[in-house]
Order: structure tokens, then C-alpha cells, then sequence
């Protein structure tokens, strides 16, 4: 038996193939021009930033606290080279004013320069920043942000995300939230942390077995399976009000996936064969949308929401399958490898992540295009690797892997390069789901 297809729970089998977007509560005022300067695929944003300057103790220190968020923040991307700021950068000769030396920018081989001032009115912090275009002297970008002492993460990837918008035309990962199952405590629970793996928060507390989290793409809704009755639930938490919605359905109900802020999907079998439904918020049933003696499970979806791809075993080994939703047509998607599963459909729409197990025994991410052409390889040769899930710009990958013996989430870039730890911490990370952007 393969430990991540199945989970066995007393008197049933399970079959397990296998974001929230925090408010900022900052206030900013904007000036200069929004343009993308870079063209997606140009290589890395060779990126000066610059030590936010400060006058005042708790201005510095907050300043210092800031530059390292948004250093972090900025390298975590790996859009960025990030080049130490020329001693020579600020030219003050007339010992008035505070001129930047474009000319020691491009000896470096800056194109872009950051920089800022942290300033305090009225018991919230101001950072103030400007970027410019390096080889050409030109305001690209000039902004206010407001906030509170403990806003400083909230503040630093506030301007992070507005950098990023600016210079490649895209939203980030800034602001998003990975869900997934830890057993620290000894239990598996549901647990939360930005998309770094910072700021880690334990959302369930059931003291038995909570899995399978993913978030709503709104962030509103989490679902969820819950084994705390004796038998596999769904439920389906509304954050912002904290109530809880149960699929109350006998037999087993596994895999929610979200097709929009008011549906999600999973596999449910009341009526005698596991099929997969689609489920509202308030956990009544909309309809069936697979009918097949088979298992299917593990739904994804197409940004649109027109398209579902999930895993069959109506051909024999599991293997991924896509649905058009209007006319009900389905198609075969994979054909290597001894099994496919934990399909996950990019929020660009364009490709598709999921783990195969090979013939070799390996267990490996790949990704193929929606519709069944340039299959990739992203992980080889480093223990077992899957669940992988899409950042919500579509430039990432969270996933699982034992490469180091306990499971633990690592990201990677879309083509499979840059992987690294994301989470330190006791226990083992299972089951991540990225959440997108409200």
C-alpha cells in the first residue's frame, strides 16, 4: 500500500490521491508612474536596495526592521539580484539636499534602486519610498505607507508587492497564506503561515486526525476533512464569522478542492459510489459532477472555473483526467508513470503540477500543460516528493518532501530550480494548499 494514496480508518478505506489574503490595515498615497520595464523571461531585476534612513530611536529601529523584511521578502521571490548599495550612492555635497549618484548605481550594474525614510507622526510610522530607473535617472515610483508598530511585515510586503506589480506587470505572493497538516502535537491538525512560513497560526484543535485544507479563493472559506466523529467529514469554516458548515453524509467524504468563492468539490459517497460533487458554503449538495464505477477524486480547477481535472482509476492504475463542466466531456490527461495524482491546476490556467509515482519507485513532482503537451520533469533524486500546490501568481511551487528524512514543505520555482526549505519546526508538514489572492 502506498502511505499517500490511502489513509485506512477502522471499518473504511480512504482513498487519498491526493490562501488567505491578510488585510492590510495601512493607508498610502501614491505618486510617479506604474509601468512594467521588464519583459517576462529577461532574467533576474538586478535591484539596489537601499538602507531606509531614519531620525529617531524608534524610527531607526523600526526602519531596521523594515529593511530586512523587505530584503527577505524581495530575495524569496528570486525575481531580484539584490546588489549592496555603492558607499558613494547619496551625494549631500551641497549640504543641503540628498541627491542620488545614478552614476555609481550603473557602475555596479544596478537597474533598478530603492530607497526610503522611515518617519513618525501621531504614533504610526510613515515609510516613504521611491524607485527609480538606474541607466536613465527616472522616477518609476513614488509611495506612502502608514502603520502601526506590529504592522511592520505588513508594511515592508506592502511595498514588496507594489515593486513587484511595478517592474514585471504581475501580482505575488505577497499577502498570501499556506494552509497544510502538521503533527506537532502529536495529532494531525490544520495549521497556517504566510506564504515565507512565517507567522504560524494552529487553526483546528480537533485532537484527531484534521486533513486535506484548502482555502477559498477569496480566503473566506476553509475546507477541510475532520475524522473527529468516528468517520471522514467535510467542513467548511467561515473564517471572518467562525461558523462551521458539515456535509452531514454518510460514508466517506475526502479531497475538497474549491471551484469558486461559493463551491467547492470532494468526493463523497452516500449514495453507494464515490463520486465527486460539487458542495456550497453552506454544505448542501449542488450536484454530482463525475459518473463512473471508479474511484475519482482529488478535484482541481481551471481559473475560470469551466474545466475540473481530478484523479480515475476508470482505466485501471490512477490517472489524471480533465472535465468540461458544461458538456460533461472528459479526457485522459496523463499516460506515464505507474500512478498520477494530486493534480494542481495553475491560477494562470496553462499547466497542471502532480505527483507521479515512477517505475523506477520514485516519487516525483512534474507538470504538463492543460492540454496534455510538454510534460516536465521538476523533482529527481531526493526522496519522495508530492502534494505540490501553485503560488497564486503561478511563479512557484509549494510541496512536500522527506528528503531529509521527516516530511517537510519546500518551495520551488515553476521550472524546478531554487528549492528550499520553507518551514523549520517540530513534527512533519503534509497536504499544503497556497492560498490565491482576494
Amino acid at each position: 500500500m502506498i502511505q499517500f494514496f490511502r489513509h485506512v480508518v477502522p471499518g473504511t478505506v480512504v482513498v487519498l490521491f491526493f490562501l488567505f489574503f491578510f488585510p492590510l490595515h495601512l493607508t498610502a498615497v501614491e505618486a510617479g508612474e506604474y509601468i512594467a520595464i521588464r519583459k517576462e523571461g529577461s532574467g533576474n531585476i538586478a535591484l539596489v536596495l537601499d538602507r531606509l534612513g531614519a531620525d529617531g530611536k524608534k524610527e531607526s529601529r523600526f526602519a531596521q526592521g523594515i529593511d530586512t523584511v523587505m530584503h527577505d521578502g524581495l530575495d524569496f521571490t528570486g525575481l531580484f539580484s539584490l546588489i549592496s548599495p555603492p558607499l558613494n550612492v547619496k551625494d549631500n555635497s551641497d549640504g543641503k539636499h540628498v541627491a542620488i549618484n545614478f552614476g555609481a548605481l550603473t557602475s555596479v550594474g544596478a537597474e533598478v534602486y530603492a530607497g526610503g525614510v522611515v518617519t513618525m507622526k501621531s504614533n504610526l510610522f510613515n515609510l516613504n519610498m521611491e524607485v527609480y530607473e538606474a541607466s536613465g535617472s527616472k522616477l518609476l515610483f513614488k509611495k506612502t505607507y502608514t502603520g502601526k508598530e506590529g504592522e511592520l511585515r505588513s508594511i515592508g510586503h506592502a511595498f514588496c508587492a507594489d515593486l513587484v506589480e511595478l517592474l514585471t506587470g504581475k501580482r505575488s505572493v505577497f499577502g498570501s497564506k499556506i494552509v497544510f497538516v502538521s503533527n506537532k502535537t502529536g495529532c494531525k491538525e490544520i495549521y497556517e503561515c504566510d506564504f515565507d512560513g512565517q507567522e504560524l497560526e494552529q487553526l483546528t484543535n480537533s485532537r484527531s486526525i484534521s486533513m486535506n485544507p484548502t482555502l477559498s479563493p477569496d480566503g473566506r472559506h476553509l475546507a477541510y476533512i475532520d475524522f473527529t466523529s468516528g468517520r471522514s467529514t467535510l467542513y467548511i469554516r467561515n473564517l471572518a464569522e467562525r461558523k462551521i458548515a458539515a456535509v452531514a453524509k454518510s460514508g466517506v467524504s475526502i479531497d475538497p478542492g474549491w471551484r469558486s468563492n461559493s463551491e467547492v468539490a470532494a468526493t463523497l459517497s452516500f449514495d453507494g459510489s464515490q463520486g465527486i460533487y460539487l458542495i456550497k458554503t453552506d454544505g448542501s449538495i449542488s450536484r454530482r459532477i463525475t459518473n463512473s464505477k471508479s474511484i475519482d477524486i482529488s478535484p482541481t480547477f481551471s481559473p475560470d472555473g469551466s474545466k475540473m481535472a481530478f484523479v480515475s482509476s476508470r482505466n485501471g492504475l490512477p490517472q489524471i483526467f480533465v472535465e468540461d463542466l458544461q458538456s460533461g466531456e472528459v479526457k485522459r490527461l496523463t499516460f506515464s508513470g505507474r500512478y498520477n495524482t494530486q493534480p494542481s491546476w495553475s491560477p494562470i490556467g496553462d499547466k497542471i503540477a502532480y505527483t507521479t509515482w515512477e517505475k523506477s519507485g520514485e516519487i516525483n513532482i512534474f507538470v504538463i500543460n492543460a492540454d496534455g503537451t510538454g510534460l516536465v520533469q521538476l523533482t529527481q533524486k531526493c526522496g519522495e516528493n508530492k502534494s505540490p500546490c501553485w503560488s497564486p501568481d503561478g511563479e512557484m511551487i509549494v510541496f512536500t518532501s522527506n528528503r531529509q528524512g521527516k516530511e517537510k514543505m519546500y518551495v520551488m520555482n515553476s521550472k524546478g530550480g531554487k528549492e528550499r526549505l520553507l518551514l523549520q519546526g517540530d513534527g512533519e508538514q503534509t497536504q499544503p494548499s497556497w492560498s490565491l489572492f482576494r
